[in-house]
């Protein structure tokens, strides 16, 4: 499952509003991760798709 997330399309970007950098996964676009860096976002993100992933096999749901 972890080689699984590193197939998806990942974005930073840094939020004036949040003072926060931001990460999405394009493939699931309504999750989000914050950081305080690029990096620690992207980590963040990368945590929540591994959740997500894991949630939907154990469901029998269709993983994207």
């Amino acid at each position: 499952m972890n080689n699984l997330i590193n197939r998806y399309t990942y974005r930073e970007e840094w939020s004036e509003e949040d003072q926060a950098y931001i990460s999405r996964c394009l493939e699931f676009p309504s999750l989000s991760a914050h950081g305080t860096t690029a990096e620690e976002s992207l980590v963040e993100i990368k945590t929540v798709v591994q959740f997500v992933l894991e949630d939907l096999e154990k469901n029998g749901e269709d993983v994207p």
